[in-house]
């Protein structure tokens, strides 16, 4: 009997982007079952791959902004752009990310988000009523202080002299605002895909911070720094965002979204199958077919993946996950009609699953197309 086959995969970090996902599961299900529907809905839940999902959904347009990463080299990036529906989506990775530096070049230390806000006068100055901002894939760890510096906020110490760089936030004693802040007309919506408090065990310097090249050393002082700020901003606003789920997403950039431009969060999970009419998707498939690079207990935590299990678990459809590796028990994947494959080892190892993932995927896809 003929399926109808939803195709709903987040990315294969570092090797495969949702939509070259998506195409490698379809060619490797229809080499075994030719009959099947297949309708392929690439998905992001706020990291690397939110912009280019997210403006798809929504038919905008790539726009180019001359900015600069986070180590300050000017960099052309892409933002999204809905007229009818006056809609911006950033990524911010598209300037903060991680992936743009080479290995080791730089300390987090010197690096800061600035380049962020020309993204984010570019969106508001195209007067978008709402604003999708994808959070994920960064490598700062400044609490959004260079964001906040590019829109117009100063930060002083106790002898009245700027300070420049997030590493000398342990002498703030002082925030002021800019004359000018973002139309109270626009919606910011802060897409997140973990849920981390900004300081603390769990923050973003302790928990995220040495995957950015923070050592061991560093912590303690990378961590007074985002204190410090969230203490004085606390102070002026009257409001403790540190402690909200998500300030500390992109290494606190979520903080300075919410504390200096007033922005919401929202899952970015949520906000796909928002925007995508994920559930009636869903009612529509016979099956749905979900994967990602790494399926592990923080899948199921508020990302795509759980996500889309979540939502096939309420509509009584069966899912199967597809992935490069699954690091969690079968006693612990929820529902009776879920079920998870992966490339390493039934494939092939990780160097070979990473150098050939796409080839991978499909003969996943085939392995697992005999099975239904």
């Amino acid at each position: 009997m003929a399926l109808r086959v939803l195709v709903v995969p987040d990315k294969f970090k570092g090797t495969l982007t949702a939509s070259q996902a998506a195409q490698a599961i379809a060619a490797g299900w229809q080499a075994i079952r030719p009959n099947d529907f297949i309708e392929m809905l690439p998905m992001a839940d706020g990291g690397d791959g939110f912009g280019e999902v997210i403006g798809h959904l929504m038919n905008a347009q790539p726009q180019e902004c001359l900015t600069i990463d986070s180590a300050g080299q000017t960099r052309s990036v892409t933002w999204w752009f809905a007229p009818t529906a006056r809609t911006a989506i950033i990524e911010t990775a598209q300037a903060n990310g991680l992936a743009l530096l080479t290995s080791n070049q730089y300390h987090p230390f010197q690096l800061d988000t600035f380049g962020i806000g020309a993204l984010l006068k570019a969106a508001t100055g195209a007067k978008a009523h709402r604003i999708y901002v994808g959070l994920g894939g960064s490598a700062t760890n400044d609490g959004g202080f260079g964001l906040a510096r590019a829109l117009g906020w100063t930060f002083w110490n106790s002898s009245g002299t700027e300070l420049r760089a997030w590493n000398e936030l342990r002498q703030l004693t002082h925030v002021q605002e800019p004359s000018q802040k973002l139309p109270t007309t626009t919606d910011l919506v802060i897409a997140v895909d973990v849920s981390n408090p900004l300081l603390g065990p769990s923050g973003a310097t302790r928990m995220y911070g040495p995957q950015k090249g923070l050592l061991e050393s560093d912590l303690r002082m990378a961590e007074d720094c985002l204190t410090r700020l969230a203490h004085v901003t606390e102070q002026l606003l009257q409001h403790d965002y540190a402690t909200e789920p998500g300030s500390g997403a992109a290494g606190g950039l979520g903080f300075a979204f919410r504390a200096f431009c007033g922005g919401k969060f929202q899952p970015g999970a949520e906000v796909f199958a928002e925007l995508a009419g994920l559930a009636q998707r869903i009612d529509s498939a016979d099956l749905v077919v979900t994967g990602e690079g790494a399926f592990d207990h923080q899948s199921l935590m508020g990302k795509g993946v759980g996500t889309v299990a979540q939502a096939c678990a309420r509509a009584g459809k069966h899912c199967l996950c597809l992935a490069g590796s699954v690091c969690i028990e079968p006693k612990d994947i929820p529902g009776e009609d879920f079920r998870a494959f992966s490339i390493v080892p039934s494939i092939g190892d990780l160097e070979y699953a990473k150098l050939h993932a796409s080839e991978c995927l499909r003969q996943l896809a085939t392995r697992v197309a005999r099975e239904v």
